[in-house]
C-alpha cells in the first residue's frame, strides 16, 4: 500500500475553487458559511505567498492549490513554500500540482514524465504525499495520483466520470472534483456565462479527449459547445438545483466537490451564501 493511500486528507464534502485568490475577508466568510477549503487556480507562483493570509485570517479552513502549474513553478521553490506554510500553519495546506496543457506551454514534451520527475522533486525535498495531489483526468493520471499522492483533482468533469475515477484509483483515495455553477432559473443567461467560462478549454486537448471519453461526440466539443456539453459541466437553475446537481459528484464517491461560481467576484459571496442551506452546511454564528 503505498502513502497516497493510507491518508486521505479531510476537507470537508464541499469546498470553494477560484480563480486567483480571494481576499483574507473573503476568505473568513467562506469559512464561517461552513466550505471546508479553498482551492485557488491560475498556476499561482512558486512562492505561493497568497496562502498565509488567508490562513491567518481563518482557523479551521484550509486552502489548497488547483493547481501549481509544474512547467512554471520550479519544484524546489515549491517544495520550500510548502514547508514555509506547513510550520506555520500544520495540516492546512494541500498542494495540487499538474502538467496543464500542451497548447499553453512551448515546451511541453513528455509531460508524463516531467510529472513523476516532479513529483521525485517533491519526494526530496520531503513533501509528504499525503499533503499533496494531482491534477487527474485521464487513466494513467489517475493511477499516478493514486500512486503518488493523496488523491486526484479533476477539473470540468461530470458525476459519470468522478464515478469512473473512484472505480479506478480504489476507495482510500482522496477525490476532488471541481465543477462550475451559475444561480439563475434562466437557462439561456447561465449557458451563456457557461460558455464564456468553458470556450477556452473547447481548444484543448486534453479536456476534449476527456470529454470524448465521457461520450461526448465532435458537435458537442466543437466551439460554443453544445447545450448538453454545457449542462453537463455547468450547473445552474435554482440553489436547490445546483445543490441536487453538486450532490450527484459526492454520490458517485467524490470526497469533496470544489465549487466554482461563475460571473466574478461579486457573485462569489452571494451565490456560496444561498448554496450553503441546500448543500446542508452549517454557517456559525
Amino acid at each position: 500500500m503505498t502513502e497516497g493511500l493510507s491518508l486521505k486528507p479531510d476537507m470537508g464534502r464541499y469546498a470553494v475553487w477560484t480563480f486567483g485568490s480571494p481576499t483574507p475577508e473573503q476568505a473568513t466568510e467562506i469559512e464561517r458559511l461552513g466550505y471546508g477549503a479553498i482551492w485557488v487556480g491560475g498556476s499561482p507562483a512558486p512562492e505561493l505567498e497568497f496562502v498565509e493570509p488567508l490562513l491567518a485570517a481563518t482557523s479551521t479552513l484550509q486552502v489548497a492549490t488547483g493547481i501549481v502549474n509544474v512547467w512554471s513553478a520550479p519544484a524546489a521553490q515549491v517544495a520550500e513554500s510548502f514547508h514555509r506554510i506547513e510550520d506555520a500553519y500544520p495540516g492546512r495546506f494541500l498542494l495540487g500540482v499538474g502538467v496543464g496543457h500542451s497548447e499553453a506551454t512551448a515546451e511541453y514534451r513528455s509531460p508524463y514524465r516531467t510529472l513523476t520527475d516532479y513529483l521525485d522533486a517533491l519526494d526530496a525535498d520531503g513533501v509528504p504525499t499525503s499533503r499533496r495531489v494531482l491534477a487527474a483526468l485521464g487513466p494513467k493520471v489517475l493511477q499516478l495520483a493514486a500512486e503518488r499522492s493523496a488523491g486526484a483533482h479533476p477539473y470540468l468533469t461530470t458525476p459519470e466520470h468522478t464515478g469512473t475515477a473512484r472505480e479506478l484509483i480504489g476507495p482510500s483515495v482522496f477525490l476532488a472534483p471541481e465543477h462550475k455553477v451559475v444561480l439563475s432559473t434562466d437557462a439561456a443567461a447561465a449557458r451563456a456565462a457557461g460558455r464564456d467560462a468553458v470556450g477556452f478549454y473547447l481548444g484543448l486537448s486534453n479536456y476534449v479527449n476527456n470529454w470524448h471519453r465521457l461520450g461526448f461526440g465532435d458537435r458537442d466539443v466543437r466551439a460554443p459547445g453544445s447545450d448538453r456539453l454545457i449542462d453537463a459541466v455547468v450547473a445552474h437553475g435554482t440553489a436547490e438545483d445546483v445543490a441536487a446537481r453538486l450532490g450527484e459528484h459526492l454520490a458517485a464517491g467524490a470526497d469533496q466537490v470544489t465549487i466554482q461560481v461563475l460571473g466574478g467576484w461579486k457573485q462569489l459571496l452571494p451565490t456560496l451564501t444561498e448554496l450553503a442551506g441546500p448543500l446542508g452546511l452549517t454557517p456559525r454564528d
